[in-house]
This record gives C-alpha cells, structure tokens and sequence, in this order.
C-alpha cells in the first residue's frame, strides 16, 4: 500500500479525531473509505453529465411495457 502525506487544517483535524480517533486505529481507514466514496460520486457525476449531453433516443430505449415479471 503506498502512503500520502496530506495537510490538514487544525479545525479539520479536530473533527477527524472526533469521528476517527488514532488511538483506535480507525483514522486512516475512515480517509480510505471517504476517498474511495469521493472517487465514486465523481465518476456517478461524470457518468450523468454524459447522459445529459448525449441521452438516449426514445428509440433506442428498451421497451419495458410488455415485461415479464421476474421471480428468482
């Protein structure tokens, strides 16, 4: 695993260790788990501005009107 070294802002870290104490060990994977969350709502934001500039046509879409129920 590689390592980053970040600067914090002293009010940034005191909330940190509030929601991530380092005596628990729980602090690096609470910045893991909110950087992993930020990369995904980017790349879903991403994702939805394409659709935007370019939605589907009517046409294209698959037409669910007629869709058999599904059971396991």
């Amino acid at each position: 695993m590689e390592s980053l070294l970040i600067q914090l802002d002293a009010a940034t870290l005191r909330a940190l260790n509030r929601v991530a104490p380092t005596a628990q060990r729980k602090r690096a994977e609470f910045i893991r788990s909110a950087i992993r969350k930020a990369i995904y709502e980017a790349e879903e934001e991403r994702t939805r501005m394409a659709y935007l500039k370019q939605p589907d046509k009517e046409t294209a879409a698959d037409d669910w009107q007629d869709a058999e129920e599904w059971g396991p």
